[in-house]
């Protein structure tokens, strides 16, 4: 039974193997950098607020809040994924969402986002998840393809609906 800490997945061609394993307190930078490069794959860095204290925070506080793995190549970092646990009331389990799943231009067509889902999917079954989510802009259809051929479909029937910023503020102080 694979876990968070000991986990390694191989996976890609050109016999690469890829090392996955669970993000400790001294990956603290190499997330946020993690996140700011897939913000700027998305063309959307300058939705990036996160610190390295907001980071280490949620990931290795008192009450930490998601989790995170990092996937290598020999010692070379190749990419991560960032998750947190949901909760299904029709399942009566939990799931486990992933917010972030970043691979390195360089390591990208090689294995390694499989490598990561396959981590993912391992972990979400051995914590007895019912299910295993994310998201993906409208506009990466490679991305779609990807998950598709791995077997996730798309949920075209749910709409995503956020509150933030001031919209969250406002709601936040509205008397009951």
């Amino acid at each position: 039974m694979a876990t968070e800490k000991t986990a390694t997945e191989r996976a890609g061609l050109d016999n690469l193997a890829v090392t996955i394993r669970a993000a400790g307190e001294g990956d603290v930078v190499l997330i946020l950098l993690f996140i700011r490069k897939l913000a700027e794959y998305g063309d959307i860095s300058d939705e990036v607020f996160a610190t390295e204290d907001d980071i280490r925070s949620a990931l290795f506080g008192q009450h930490p809040v998601a989790a995170a793995v990092i996937a290598s190549v020999g010692d070379e970092p190749a990419g991560f994924a960032l998750f947190s646990y949901t909760f299904s009331s029709f399942l009566g389990r939990p799931g486990m969402f992933v917010e972030d799943l970043y691979v390195e231009n360089a390591h990208r067509s090689r294995g390694v986002g499989k490598a990561l889902l396959v981590h993912l999917a391992k972990l979400a079954r051995e914590r007895s998840c019912g299910r295993l989510e994310w998201a993906v802009l409208n506009w990466n259809e490679r991305a779609m393809e990807f998950y598709q051929e791995l077997g996730a479909e798309p949920m075209d029937e749910w709409t995503t609906f956020r509150l933030d910023g001031n919209a969250l503020e406002r709601l936040a102080s509205e008397q009951k």
